[in-house]
């Protein structure tokens, strides 16, 4: 029958993207409509910058204090893991931070206490909760509170992530779901993510959060757009700062980390070939003044993991769909 039968277009049908359409929630971190993975180890200011960008993007602020949001809306939060009270401390101290007026952000909480996603009655009620608010994100913190399916297997996780890329698509919200990495570190930092390599793969935009030597690492990673280099981070507290009790507790770009040693391997070579362009190995080495074993290693797992190829002109970036 005819209603049972797929919506079918023709490629050159499809409308272009309007110049005044924005492709960016927050440029260049998270785009619009994206669903992806604030992803990083326990205590590593996971939820401190999904609450960022949540001020930022009801606000129009920019966010951590650089990045721009193009086009403003209300923002939805469930932390499963923190009080309502504990939320709105945070939110008003962020909002304060980036002198955004507290009193009209329209940063919205869900206070349920349980969200489970693995139910389907969670998620219709989900499903009327987006209808009804049409936030521009939605910010879930954090997965393993949401659920209780086995993250390390793929069809149980790829079930959820399905019905949340459903969500996102069916009103146009970002989503962004706070996950877990693990302890051990790894090449690249969405191979560190707790569980199937479906929350890799599921992400257009994803963020990771590691504690180094150095400080606090975010590393951006987009499906359809170029990456930013990594950023080094800090959570400024008013014990910390010289007007103590006044300045808010917030997310702080460093400017003056940039210690290439501390980054790994696997994002120097990225940052370097999305700046200079396709780059063959011997000239790798003499910009990252690296072994040519450790190179080597490096760019056979960024090979495997369809971030990198070779070229006529070197090693180049993969253009993904």
């Amino acid at each position: 029958m005819a209603s049972e039968e797929l919506r079918v277009v023709r490629a050159a049908d499809i409308r272009e993207q309007a110049a005044d359409e924005t492709r960016w929630l927050v440029e260049p971190l998270w785009g619009a409509g994206a669903v992806g993975i604030i992803g990083g180890a326990p205590k590593s200011c996971k939820t401190w910058l999904a609450l960022e960008m949540a001020v930022a993007v009801a606000s129009g602020r920019p966010c951590l204090g650089r990045f721009r949001v193009p086009s403003p809306g209300p923002a939805l939060l469930f932390a499963a893991e923190d009080t309502p009270h504990q939320v709105k401390r945070r939110i008003e101290s962020l909002a304060r931070a980036r002198h955004a007026d507290f009193d009209t952000l329209d940063v919205r909480l869900i206070v349920e206490t349980s969200l489970r996603l693995d139910l389907a009655q969670d998620l219709k009620r989900l499903h009327l909760t987006l209808d009804k608010h049409r936030p521009k994100l939605l910010i879930l913190d954090p997965y393993v509170r949401l659920q209780r399916a086995d993250e390390n297997d793929a069809r149980e996780v790829s079930a959820i992530l399905s019905a949340l890329r459903e969500l996102s698509r069916t009103f146009q919200t970002a989503i962004a779901l706070v996950h877990h990495a693990r302890k051990n570190a790894a090449e690249l930092p969405g191979q560190a993510l707790r569980g199937s390599g479906d929350f890799w793969a599921w992400g257009d935009s994803n963020l990771y959060l590691s504690r180094r030597r150095d400080g606090l690492l975010l590393t951006v990673e987009h499906r359809a757009a170029p990456s930013p280099s990594p950023l080094w981070l800090q959570l400024l507290t008013p014990a910390a700062s010289q007007d103590e009790g006044v300045t808010p507790v917030r997310l702080e770009i460093r400017d003056d980390a940039s210690s290439p040693t501390s980054t790994p391997l696997a994002e120097r070579i990225l940052a370097h070939i999305r700046e200079a362009g396709p780059t063959p190995h011997r000239g790798l080495r003499e910009a990252l003044r690296v072994r040519a074993t450790s190179l080597s290693e490096a760019l056979r797992t960024l090979e495997a993991s369809g971030c990198l190829a070779r070229t006529a002109h070197g090693w180049g970036l993969v253009d993904t769909p």
